[in-house]
């Protein structure tokens, strides 16, 4: 495909062996030389460098000030923005009139302006649905001049505190912007993995200068789309468009943990965002279907797609898989996907379709593998 869009790093991971493929219309690495199994320990184990400039960077600003633009955001978004404090990140999701979820995202208040982080296949739409629902006052600009690297993995710290100190004194969701040989690092403490580890926004043409920096070091190994995918799984992390999307709602994906009480029923700045008759409602009684982790009692993986179904012998299909595959770390199949309520508790047996076979499945708690972020 000749139309694919390509990172401010692509010459670079053609230069190390990058196996290429198309993703949210860009060319990206799925893999290196490593492999995906190996990626993926290694990032458990020590350092694993990804590229993830595909994500799109957006600032929010106002001629009436921070705390305007942070109540404007809170119109699209059932998280609490005015209550973020400087230099500290969460997360927060776009919402549709029906309750759904437009995308995931990242939000940080960097003292004077409003930094966004969304997924590559919705950030067009997303930026448009910023620009379309926000106040006058807002301007939303696409920041296109940066790449996006993320450091993950128990030795992140260790390796980017030889390039930033500074890093070590950060914590989990911390948000912060370092001036490093008169260029400006926007560094968060988070990632997408269940690992401490670090999202790295530096100019674009500096990119490749940092990424060798870090890959030439012992504990540093790039890692592909592969393992960042069964990374993410382990962690019981969301991806936009296969666990979620505008079908879903919060409380059905089982993220309704980042609505804080502000926004819910009785808090002072209750409701006030799409869809959010449904939403507070199954805040208030629950949904009636559960996004879940499963535990597949075989060696055979689940892929998404692969039918749920109460007992052995029923033919009416209660749920699907959403995301699946092998666990390196757990050294075995997991997956997640959606139940009605009645099943979705943890430890009740369900059974998957698989290859005209019904396998015995678990309903089991996320994480499949404990995370490690330094709180």
């Amino acid at each position: 495909m000749t139309d694919l869009l390509r990172t401010a790093l692509y010459d670079f991971h053609i230069a190390n062996g990058g196996k290429m493929v198309p993703f949210a219309g860009y060319d990206m690495p799925v893999q290196y030389p490593l492999g995906v199994m190996k990626e993926h320990l290694h990032t458990r184990s020590s350092a694993g460098l990804f590229d993830v400039s595909h994500m799109g960077q957006v600032a929010l600003t106002s001629s009436q000030g921070l705390e305007a633009v942070m109540l404007a955001l809170e119109t699209l978004v059932p998280v609490s923005v005015a209550g973020l404090k400087a230099d500290r990140q969460r997360y927060g999701i776009f919402t549709n009139d029906d309750g759904g979820i437009l995308d995931d995202l990242m939000i940080a208040n960097t003292g004077d302006h409003l930094f966004l982080v969304v997924n590559a296949a919705c950030k067009a739409q997303d930026i448009a649905h910023l620009r379309a629902n926000l106040p006058d006052h807002v301007t939303v600009t696409e920041i296109t001049d940066r790449a996006l690297l993320a450091l993950q993995g128990p030795k992140a710290e260790a390796a980017l505190a030889r390039i930033v100190p500074h890093v070590t004194s950060m914590r989990f969701m911390d948000s912060h912007r370092v001036s490093v040989d008169g260029a400006q690092w926007w560094i968060s403490r988070s990632g997408y993995t269940g690992e401490d580890g670090f999202e790295i926004s530096i100019p674009a043409e500096i990119a490749e200068n940092v990424a060798t920096q870090l890959v030439a070091m012992d504990e540093v190994e790039l890692i592909g789309l592969g393992a960042r995918d069964s990374l993410r799984l382990e962690a019981g992390l969301c991806l936009y468009g296969h666990d979620i999307d505008a079908t879903t709602s919060p409380v059905e994906g089982n993220i309704a943990w980042a609505i804080q009480g502000i926004r819910r029923k009785g808090g002072a700045r209750e409701g006030g965002f799409p869809g959010a008759a449904r939403i507070l409602a199954e805040l208030e009684k629950g949904a009636d279907k559960l996004r879940v982790g499963l535990l597949p009692q075989g060696r055979a993986p689940m892929r998404e797609g692969t039918p749920l179904f109460a007992t052995a012998e029923s033919t009416d299909q209660i749920g699907a898989v959403t995301s699946g595959g092998f666990g390196p770390s757990v050294a075995g199949p997991i997956a997640m996907g959606y139940l009605p309520i009645d099943f979705a508790a943890d430890g009740v047996e369900i059974f998957a379709e698989l290859r005209g076979k019904r396998l015995p499945v678990t309903v089991a708690p996320m994480p499949f593998r404990p995370s490690t972020y330094k709180r």
